[in-house]
């Protein structure tokens, strides 16, 4: 029988999957926690070395399990990659060791830049056109412009002509891949602020905006399912193909089987991102969301566009609240508060911790909680902060619609809060439209698999249906109700932005 693996390094766990090829039958996996460091309020960082471990144990663990189940290492064709996007990793061309640690895409220190930027051009979207994406801490262009003026030795190794640069996936395939190739995909290069969104190339004048001398330290752009090289690392795989790269939002976009324009996804993971198909032409937003490449399913293949639109606390808000605040013990927790209670008491959350993403791109926004009163219990904050996610899910829709003039018949959403059936039904509540579920819901890893497969021959995704069982929501309000919480909502959202002054 023959399977493919697939790596999904999050920001929050490495995984690694094996799949029998067309099904989403897991045959063997393993999950190991991630460690993120936070040295300064808006700093958020990861050990490079540290991800690595996770994945090659996570390698070597999921190899031996599918041994264990009678299966040869011969029966995997091949495995492919998915990863957190824009988190930048620089390393020394000749040790092959990290140069500082990994600035993870939450991480908001490039702030003081964006203004630079932003204040100069008079719009955070001077360069939209060219990459599909404004000016932001989010990308990578502006972490990587910080390392090289803030850290001495990244300097001191652009200068001497030592220096990678990478996001996760061009850092894992350098460290386990034969012959050390210094390699990205199109999804991946998309998030950076290098790549013309139309060429799938660097653009010189991209790399002159944000002062980058050289393509020299820039991984090279492939497309996001073919063979790229084979394993070395752990040995127990050797030789296995690699043959898939997508940033995890548009490997859920496969996984989710949107492959025709007016499909869409949203995946609630640490934060939540909504992707929606727009077919073999870029789309540019006029309503804050981002243009994105989706896929290019081989060398010769079309690529396939995306509008985005990216919240940047969803899951992270679940476990703020359990961490931090300790108002719950356990996620399951999080259910019985919305059966107790039936709304918000007149409480609106805005999760703003490092900023607001789409539609709003305000770094200056901060966490706001309004409307609390003598009559407030723990459950209506905790249904307040559920409720702050699908408001932000509104937004995105409405965005979308009306930047694609496509419509939108089903929401199909994955990742960790969707198997919160109280928080799908409030979600179809909230944004008005009916919201669907697969029984399986790993669809991150489930879509580099499939381009991992599909480069083998093996997993034909124009051709392959997953028929695991659907749970679909449908509102159950009206849309008076809807569109007076929204409206409160969005008070609340005014009240979130500039809480950020210059001077901090």
């Amino acid at each position: 029988m023959e399977c493919v693996g697939a790596i999904d390094q999050g920001t929050s766990s490495t995984r690694f999957f094996v799949f029998r090829a067309m099904s989403t039958e897991v045959i063997a996996s393993h999950t190991l926690p991630v460690i993120s460091i936070y040295p300064k309020q808006g700093w958020v960082e990861q050990d490079p070395n540290h991800i690595l471990d996770t994945v090659i144990k996570c390698l070597e663990e999921g190899a031996k399990e599918l041994i264990n189940k009678g299966y040869s290492i011969k029966s995997l064709v091949s495995i492919g990659i998915t990863n957190q996007r824009e988190t930048t990793v620089v390393w020394d061309r000749i040790t092959g060791e990290p140069l500082y640690n990994a600035l993870v895409w939450l991480d908001t220190r490039t702030k003081q830049l964006v203004d630079e930027y932003t204040t100069k051009y008079k719009t955070h979207e001077y360069l939209k056109d060219k990459c599909g994406l404004p000016i932001s801490t989010y990308f990578s262009a502006l972490k990587l412009r910080w390392l090289i003026d803030n850290v001495p030795e990244v300097k001191k190794a652009l200068d001497e002509n030592r220096l990678m640069f990478g996001t996760v996936d061009s850092w894992i395939v350098y460290k386990i891949a034969v012959g050390s190739i210094h390699i990205t995909d199109v999804t991946n290069a998309s998030r950076t602020m290098f790549m013309n969104i139309h060429t799938l190339d660097y653009d010189q004048e991209l790399l002159d905006f944000f002062e980058i001398p050289s393509q020299d330290i820039l991984p090279t752009i492939k497309s996001s399912s073919e063979i790229y090289g084979k394993i070395s690392t752990p040995d127990i795989l050797s030789g296995v193909p690699i043959s898939g790269i997508l940033g995890d939002q548009q490997a859920a976009l496969i996984g989710q089987e949107c492959l025709h324009p007016g499909m869409v996804k949203s995946t609630y993971g640490t934060g939540a991102f909504l992707l929606m198909n727009v077919g073999d032409k870029p789309i540019f937003s006029k309503n804050g969301l981002l243009t994105t490449v989706a896929f290019q399913l081989g060398i010769s293949g079309k690529p396939i566009y995306a509008l985005e639109g990216s919240i940047a606390v969803a899951g992270s808000l679940v476990s703020w609240l359990r961490d931090n605040m300790k108002l719950i013990d356990t996620y399951e927790e999080m259910e019985n508060a919305l059966r107790s209670v039936t709304d918000t008491g007149g409480v609106y959350m805005v999760p703003a911790f490092c900023g607001l993403f789409a539609p709003y791109w305000r770094n200056d926004a901060r966490g706001t909680i309004v409307g609390l009163s003598q009559f407030t219990k723990k459950e209506h904050i905790l249904r307040a902060c559920l409720e702050s996610i699908c408001f932000q899910t509104r937004e995105i829709i409405e965005a979308m619609k009306d930047d694609s003039t496509l419509g939108l018949d089903n929401l199909l959403v994955d990742g960790g809060m969707s198997s919160n059936k109280g928080f799908v039904q409030i979600l179809s509540d909230l944004i008005g439209n009916k919201v669907s579920r697969k029984d399986f819901s790993e669809t991150t890893a489930l879509g580099a698999a499939m381009a991992a497969g599909h480069s083998m021959g093996v997993w034909n995704i124009h051709s392959y249906s997953n028929t695991d069982a659907t749970e679909t929501m449908y509102p159950s309000i009206n849309q008076t109700e809807r569109d007076e919480s929204f409206r409160q909502w969005k008070r609340a959202i005014d009240r979130s932005l500039g809480w950020i002054e210059e001077d901090n």
